[in-house]
């Protein structure tokens, strides 16, 4: 137990300015160095502190390590980057990020759609961005597909998601091995008397375009997601006990932007390997001497790490085997037999991936359109 409150203890200090909650502080902690640039595509390290004469890791070190079973307890971190590739746009990427896409909608600058303020004052813009989240229409990827497969192998001590999409668990991942930091549409709660309100009321309301109201006071309902200025889960702080004992940290689809959840970053121990997958480099990483750098397109980087893994069958038989059940639960069972992988980058198949239309019964035209659209993926892993 003493171990277990030194740890905590040590971890939260990387929270921020006097335990600030959850996205309260957006900049980096002061004085710490910015990284050296690196070009997209490339894997590389880079030296830090008093540990640069180390020999410098690749992917394919990393791949061995894992397959060698020195790395038996991963910790994962991902951001809106993991899901691009399921139609869902991130945040902050020039002209396709959510955030600049928000002029038609009545919002003062972009980040007031998640201010908790602004939502209790108007909070028809966030419900409006909340409809394209319905669930089942977005499906998981390779990524989510990945990170499925290492818990599968016990490899996953805990995934961190600063997603609130919900298609970590839509892959397979049990909620004990997920920590969401920002929370998630699995629950909401009356902002006024604190009731609990059941999930699928708060979705019918979203979906007539209805601002959900508590059935008792008629309070404004808000689901049980972080905005800025409220505190982050209980559970996120439970877990950080996870990142001392870890063996290898990976960090995917990030910006590393957000405060609290950016500093986990650096509460691995110096001499655990970090993978950072994203699709350009960050202002704000401190690179180390056993750091992996692999820039560029998520789903190939990953489909790579795959390959070096030897897991590339094993990733195509988990991803029939999930879309198959996933189509079966939107009535396209009819279309099991013929279906083919998932996409891995940003062209992806319908129902297999892609965004579709809000629905509430399925679509005979949708399913027809996933198979013919699909036919030409079937070695894309």
């Amino acid at each position: 137990m003493a171990l277990w409150v030194r740890s905590a203890v040590r971890a939260l200090r990387l929270w921020g300015r006097g335990g600030e909650p959850a996205w309260a502080c957006r900049h980096r902690i002061a004085g710490w160095s910015m990284p050296t640039p690196f070009s997209a595509g490339v894997s590389s390290a880079s030296g830090s502190g008093g540990d640069d004469k180390r020999e410098k890791l690749f992917l394919q070190d990393i791949a061995e390590l894992i397959r060698a079973q020195a790395c038996q307890r991963v910790v994962v971190m991902v951001g809106a980057g993991i899901s691009t590739g399921s139609g869902i746009p991130d945040f902050r990427s020039p002209g396709s990020g959510f955030y600049s896409t928000l002029q038609h909608w009545d919002v003062p600058y972009p980040e007031a759609i998640f201010e908790l303020s602004f939502f209790l004052d108007n909070p028809r813009p966030f419900l409006a961005w909340v409809k394209n989240l319905y669930p089942g229409n977005f499906r998981p990827n390779i990524v989510h597909y990945f990170l499925r497969l290492l818990h599968d192998r016990g490899l996953l001590q805990r995934l961190y998601t600063q997603n609130i999409d919900g298609l970590e668990r839509a892959s397979g991942i049990p909620g004990s091995k997920l920590v969401e930091a920002h929370g998630s549409f699995a629950s909401a709660t009356c902002t006024a008397c604190g009731r609990a309100f059941p999930e699928q009321d708060f979705w019918a309301a979203v979906m007539a375009d209805r601002v959900p109201r508590c059935t008792v006071c008629t309070g404004l309902v808000k689901p049980d997601v972080v905005f800025f200025g409220e505190a982050l889960p209980e559970r996120f702080f439970l877990h950080v006990v996870d990142f001392p004992v870890a063996e290898l940290l990976l960090i995917l689809g990030t910006s590393l932007q957000v405060e609290p959840f950016a500093s986990l970053s650096e509460a691995v121990r110096s001499s655990v390997p970090r993978v950072f997958m994203n699709q350009e480099a960050v202002q704000s990483w401190r690179p180390r001497s056993r750091d992996v750098l692999q820039l560029g397109n998520l789903g190939d980087s990953v489909e790579r790490l795959v390959e070096l893994l030897g897991w590339t069958e094993e990733m195509k038989d988990l991803v029939q085997r999930e879309t198959a059940k996933q189509l079966r639960g939107i009535g396209c069972a009819e279309s099991v037999g013929r279906l083919p992988l998932l996409a891995s980058r940003g062209r992806r198949p319908g129902c297999c991936g892609t965004p579709s239309t809000p629905r509430t019964a399925p679509s005979t035209e949708l399913c027809d359109r996933d198979v013919n659209s699909t036919k030409n993926l079937r070695n894309r892993l």
